[in-house]
């Protein structure tokens, strides 16, 4: 049979949870049950002294609970208004006979728990991801070998090059002197993912774009 526990938020009440809980460790049992957390939940405070057998109940429960609970709290005080009575079943009755109403911090994992733990690990991953690093605006200088080259196999050459966060734009022919031609060609790159200076040195003066080209010379970077 149920036991009831009627106004434990007066001093009557908590007199009969005292005398309820004399040689008793726990509400239903020698183990911390869902009755204890219904109790808990409608003791506003430690009893007290005054109550020597609830207040060690009290602790007991608190201290279960903080381990399972570690986030640190500021503590919090419920305002003293008339509490429902409160059922404890014993702890032969089989799980199975519980209200499917009470309170239960311990139970199944409903849909909606689901759905909202689902959207804080995605937004936990959104909020962890690098986020993109700046870029920049850069300006080279192709220079061809002679005047017998070809700009436009040159031009080709260059443009062909293509790697992660490297963008050509831009391009003209400007004349250097005695007949030759450079290309001037604007790039965006992001910074992290490109380097000018390895794009220079391991792409465009080595083969195949060294047929075409003989240097090339950054004439202006800008961060964007």
């Amino acid at each position: 049979m149920a036991v009831t526990f009627s106004d434990i938020h007066t001093e009557s009440g908590l007199k009969s949870l005292d005398e309820y809980l004399a040689g008793k460790s726990y509400i239903s049992g020698d183990q911390i049950s869902k009755d204890d957390i219904k109790v808990y939940g409608a003791v506003l405070e430690n009893p007290g002294d005054a109550f020597t057998n609830a207040s060690k109940w009290y602790d007991s429960v608190s201290s279960q609970l903080a381990s399972s609970f570690p986030g640190k709290a500021i503590g919090v005080r419920v305002g003293a208004a008339a509490a429902a009575p409160v059922e404890a079943a014993p702890a032969k009755e089989a799980a199975g006979d519980d209200d499917d109403d009470d309170l239960d911090l311990f139970g199944d994992e409903t849909e909606e728990d689901k759905k909202a733990a689902e959207e804080r690990e995605k937004a936990k991953k959104g909020s962890s991801k690098k986020k993109e690093s700046g870029k920049s605006s850069v300006l080279l200088d192709v220079k061809p070998w002679d005047d017998e080259t070809d700009m436009v196999a040159l031009e080709k050459a260059v443009r062909s090059i293509e790697m992660p966060g490297l963008f050509w734009g831009a391009s003209k022919l400007a004349p250097v002197g005695y007949g030759i031609k450079k290309l001037q060609i604007m790039l965006t790159i992001i910074d992290d993912l490109v380097s000018v200076d390895s794009l220079i040195e391991e792409r465009l003066t080595v083969e195949p774009c060294d047929e075409y080209i003989q240097s090339c010379d950054i004439v202006a970077f800008n961060k964007i």
